[in-house]
């Protein structure tokens, strides 16, 4: 989509009473804001004067603009003003913007926003039916707290690290910011939960979301494995904890990975192989049986997948109802019939950056889809619009520029 829909539907989508205010940076919270603004929230992104969001110059591929491809891809739809917290004009200016929103989402490190007075019980007292989420490294309270929090922080000390790679080697992290992603879509199922919450209420909520929280949310089969059995987990490369063969194995020019985690899927594998044999192997009889003799299991299956393609091993294993698919690389998936079927590569114009990638929405909404409303805004592209909605006339504008509360110089 490279247009914006007219007035009337965007009416129509469901978040289109919602104002949030936006005052993270990086990952985590701008994911979260965005996937509101997608819904037609209006989220106002509050940026440092200068410099804006980190991501804007200091993280990812940059186009003909100061903006990185990161960036762009974690802003549409949002309108940007800058703001210097610091500064009392700015800071009032903002509270007044606190007293219009619904929603406001903040990274900060725990302590920041009191010492800023933007903290949720100031702007509560002004505004009660405020729902305020906090995103963190490591929650708010707990001898953590104070921790710079970072995804490779959370992964490692949510257990997420020492159960990813392969046995014996190095640590490793998952390839994605899990643990980033993960806090955004638990903060955004918090934030609707509130909202609800406000309509038969009256009154807003705190919310409290952290990286680490939400990497340990993920350690299902991992936790239950060791609660149920008393042994540590550790990696197990591509494999899984429950089932086998379930797993990455290689072909005559390389990986795929197929999955037969029944007994009647492993009888139609062994019966695609034309391996009885395995079927009769007392080592390979049941799932627990497999799961113990894994890596037998897996020198068995490579031995039969070896004469052929991974190509020709999906296709023909897809035929006959057993899961497996190709190991794509990101060009492979998005590029791909289905990836295009899916619409998950969008483009956006943009006013400086001309045509801009972004990925495309991960859910569908039949009666109200998500659609791109506004470009990744420019860095305080949208100040005087927001302010002067808030009340600030021309007088009032000159005042706070004056004051500093735009940065100054």
């Amino acid at each position: 989509m490279t247009t914006p829909p007219d007035g009337a539907a965007e009416q129509k989508l469901p978040l289109s009473r919602l104002r949030v205010l936006d005052v993270t940076q990086v990952m985590a919270g701008p994911f979260c804001t965005m996937l509101l603004a997608d819904l037609g929230a209006d989220v106002i992104k509050v940026e440092p004067p200068g410099t804006g969001d980190q991501t804007r110059g200091a993280m990812g591929f940059k186009l003909r603009g100061n903006d990185s491809l990161g960036f762009l891809n974690l802003n549409r739809n949002k309108r940007s003003v800058t703001l210097d917290l610091k500064n009392a004009a700015a800071r009032e200016a903002f509270l007044r913007l606190a007293e219009r929103a619904d929603v406001l989402v903040e990274n900060y490190r725990p302590g920041v926003t009191k010492r800023l007075g933007i903290d949720y019980e100031t702007l509560a007292a002004r505004n009660p039916r405020l729902i305020y989420a906090s995103i963190s490294g490591f929650g708010q309270t707990g001898p953590w707290a104070s921790r710079p929090g970072f995804d490779l922080m959370a992964q490692a000390m949510s257990g997420i690290m020492s159960v990813t790679g392969h046995p014996g080697g190095p640590p490793v992290k998952a390839g994605v910011p899990v643990a980033d992603i993960g806090c955004a879509l638990f903060a955004t199922y918090a934030i609707l939960s509130a909202y609800i919450g406000v309509g038969q209420t009256g009154r807003g909520q705190y919310i409290d979301a952290s990286l680490f929280e939400a990497a340990m949310a993920f350690s299902i089969w991992d936790i239950c494995d060791y609660w149920g059995t008393g042994r540590i987990p550790g990696p197990v490369g591509t494999a899984n904890r429950m089932s086998a063969p379930y797993q990455a194995v290689r072909a005559s020019d390389g990986y795929f990975v197929v999955g037969a985690t029944n007994n009647k899927l492993w009888r139609e594998l062994c019966d695609k192989l034309d391996r009885a044999d395995l079927l009769s192997d007392s080592r390979f009889a049941d799932i627990a049986s497999r799961l113990a003799n894994r890596e037998a299991l897996i020198a068995e299956l490579e031995r039969s997948f070896a004469s052929r393609t991974a190509e020709q091993w999906v296709s023909d294993l897809l035929e006959a109802g057993i899961p497996a698919g190709r190991m794509n690389t990101y060009p492979e998936a998005f590029e791909s019939p289905h990836g295009r079927d899916r619409q998950m590569r969008l483009e956006i114009e943009h006013p400086v950056e001309g045509t801009v990638p972004n990925i495309g929405f991960p859910v569908k909404l039949s009666g109200t889809p998500q659609q791109v409303r506004r470009h990744p805004p420019l860095l305080g592209e949208h100040t005087e619009e927001v302010l002067r909605e808030a009340g600030f006339d021309a007088g009032g504008l000159e005042h706070l520029r004056e004051g500093g509360a735009f940065g100054r110089g």
